[in-house]
Parts: C-alpha cells; sequence; structure tokens
C-alpha cells in the first residue's frame, strides 16, 4: 500500500508538532529539574520560576494539539498508545499538573513553600523521563494483539534496558535545554546564572553520549526495519544534530552569546524528533517480534482523505495563530529578569 500526499504530510506533522513542544517545553521543564541543583535562596529561586512562568502553558498547547492530531489523523495509532501507555500516560499528565499548581501557589502560600517547591522538580522530572520511555517503546515495538491492541504487561512491560536509555536521553536533553535557557534569562552577572552556564557542557557531553549509545543500540540490538530511500536523509539529520549540540557548546563558551547557544540547542533538540521520524516512517507504533498484529503504519490507521484535507485546511489557518501568540508573548517577556519581575512567581 503507498502513502497518500495527506498521509505523509500529517505522519511529518505529527512529529513536528511533538518537536515543537520539545523545544518550548522541554527548558521550562529541565529548568524544573534543575531548580535544586541551581537556585540557593528564595530570590534565585524565584527567578527560576519567573523565567518560565510566562509561557509554561502556551508551551503545553504543543503537547495537546500533537495528541489531538494523532487522534484525529491517526484513530488507530492513538488507540493503541494512548490505552497501552495509559499508567504512563497518567502519570505524564499528574506530573504537568503538579508542576502547574506548584508554580501558582508557591509565590502565594510560603508556609506550604518546600511541598511546592518538591511538586515543581516531581512534576518537571515525570514527564521529563517518561516521555523519552514512551518513545523509545513505540521505536523499538511493543507487543500487539490481532486488533492492534497492546498486550504487554502496563506500565513494568514498558521498561528496557534501551526505552531507559532513550529517557534518558530525553531527559538529559531536555536538562540541557533548561541550562541554556536559564543561562539566557538570569540575571548577568549572577551566581544562578553561573551555575545554569556551568552546567552546560557536562549536559551536552552526556546528551551526544547517550545519542551514541542509543544509535549503537538501536542498529546492533533493536535493528528496526527502516526505509531505504531516507537513509541519506537519517545520516544528515544525526550530523546535523551532533553539529548543532557543538554549535551550542561553541557558543555557550563564548562572551554574550547565550541566545546563540539557546538556539543551537533548540535546533539539536527539533532534529532529533525529525530524525525519529525518519528512523521510523512509515511506522508510527512498531510491533515487537512477539506480536499477534503488525506494525501500525500511517497508511494503514489514517483517517479518511478527506478528513485530513479538512485537517489541513484548519492548521493552515490555527498554526499561524498559535505562532503568533508564540512570537508576542516571547516578545513581550524577552530579555533578562529584573528585581521587579521575581514578585509574581
Amino acid at each position: 500500500m503507498e502513502i497518500t500526499f495527506f498521509q505523509g504530510l500529517w505522519f511529518l506533522l505529527i512529529f513536528v508538532l511533538i518537536g515543537g513542544y520539545f523545544v518550548l517545553d522541554g527548558f521550562d521543564l529541565g529548568a524544573g529539574v534543575l531548580y535544586p541543583f541551581v537556585a540557593k535562596d528564595e530570590r534565585e529561586k524565584a527567578a527560576v520560576r519567573t523565567s518560565v512562568g510566562p509561557v509554561w502553558d502556551g508551551n503545553e498547547v504543543w503537547l495537546l494539539t500533537a495528541g489531538g492530531a494523532l487522534f484525529a489523523a491517526f484513530p488507530a495509532a492513538y488507540a493503541t498508545t494512548f490505552s497501552g501507555f495509559y499508567l504512563a500516560v497518567m502519570l505524564v499528565l499528574f506530573g504537568l499538573i503538579v508542576r502547574a499548581g506548584s508554580l501558582e501557589f508557591r509565590a502565594h502560600d510560603p508556609k506550604w513553600a518546600k511541598v511546592w517547591d518538591v511538586c515543581f522538580v516531581v512534576g518537571s522530572l515525570l514527564p521529563a523521563l517518561l516521555l523519552g520511555v514512551a518513545v523509545g517503546n513505540i521505536y523499538a515495538g511493543i507487543p500487539m494483539d490481532a486488533n492492534g491492541d497492546y498486550a504487554g504487561i502496563p506500565l513494568l512491560g514498558l521498561i528496557t534496558p534501551f526505552t531507559l536509555l532513550c529517557g534518558l536521553l530525553g531527559l538529559t536533553m531536555f536538562l540541557a535545554q533548561g541550562a541554556t535557557w536559564l543561562s539566557l534569562k538570569a540575571p548577568k552577572p549572577s551566581e544562578l546564572q553561573a551555575r545554569a552556564a556551568k552546567l552546560r557542557l557536562p549536559l551536552q557531553v552526556a546528551a551526544l553520549v547517550l545519542f551514541v549509545c542509543v544509535t549503537l543500540y538501536a542498529l546492533l540490538g533493536i535493528q528496526p526495519a527502516m526505509e531505504p530511500a531516507l537513509g541519506a536523509v537519517r545520516w544528515a539529520l544525526a550530523i546535523l544534530f551532533v553539529a548543532a549540540v557543538v554549535a551550542s557548546l561553541f557558543l555557550g563558551s563564548k562572551k554574550d552569546c547565550d541566545l546563540g547557544a539557546f538556539v543551537a540547542q533548540s535546533a539539536s533538540a527539533l532534529l532529533l524528533v525529525l530524525l525519529l521520524a525518519a528512523s521510523m516512517f512509515p511506522n508510527l507504533v512498531v510491533a515487537s517480534a512477539d506480536s499477534a498484529g503488525p506494525a501500525i503504519t500511517a497508511m494503514g490507521a489514517a483517517s479518511s482523505e478527506l478528513s485530513l484535507m479538512w485537517m489541513t485546511g484548519i492548521t493552515c489557518v490555527g498554526l499561524p495563530l498559535v505562532l503568533i501568540y508564540h512570537v508576542i508573548i516571547y516578545r513581550t517577556f524577552r530579555g533578562r529578569i529584573r528585581e521587579e519581575d521575581l514578585a509574581h512567581y
């Protein structure tokens, strides 16, 4: 069965939406996990919260949109992943809800400050780790029955050495993104900015090492069936990913290049997601060797061509509005955090 234009387009758009989430919510999840390591007093803690406070809710729109687009464009893939990963999905949602509550209440409930701090860290850590584990599962393959339903052990069946390695790669990328963001937003000069800048190098090196480990494990251990025609694309994306991380490392070592380091790190996050898309195409969910059913592909799981056509038209209207919103928000809150900003979060 050959893939149609709209099926291919929406396969790519799903991963673009995931990439948008990885870039935008990646830095505030990373900042949340780094919170107890870079912020040593109340003023510095307020600065970390203020750096993500005005933008975190808009960033999460990309995750919700990706889930909604998967449901509308490829309902069979949505049904398998969201039902099979039910406990993991609930833990991710729990983390996002707890993080949102901690950000809203931390500045207005000083008696429970330590509790809200813990909630902020845990609520950032759970999604940052589990999203990578989930991606590792759909790439490596999950057991499915003849109807395409998940047939493994809930949650525990999703944890393997490879998926944990993918989870650590995702977490490290989030942490590197968070460190570059805090280096960009924290007052300069300040100890907070210096600590965040110091963390960039080890985190980015760790991300490169984990990327090599995941790649070798995938090629030698998982041995996925990848589309031969996209071989050159995969090589190009892998090289560009490494180049973007190295560029972020180089720019981060230069004076007053925090913005360049953040942009390069963001580009590496997007390139990693696009590399995943090129490696999985046309599969949306890979079937493990012991599955009774086949892999779920873009051709087999897609909605009707008419539905995909209408979705494309709606996206052409809605996506520019979302991008305009982000431009306005980030332009409004551009620059480093000032003393008068700390009272809000």
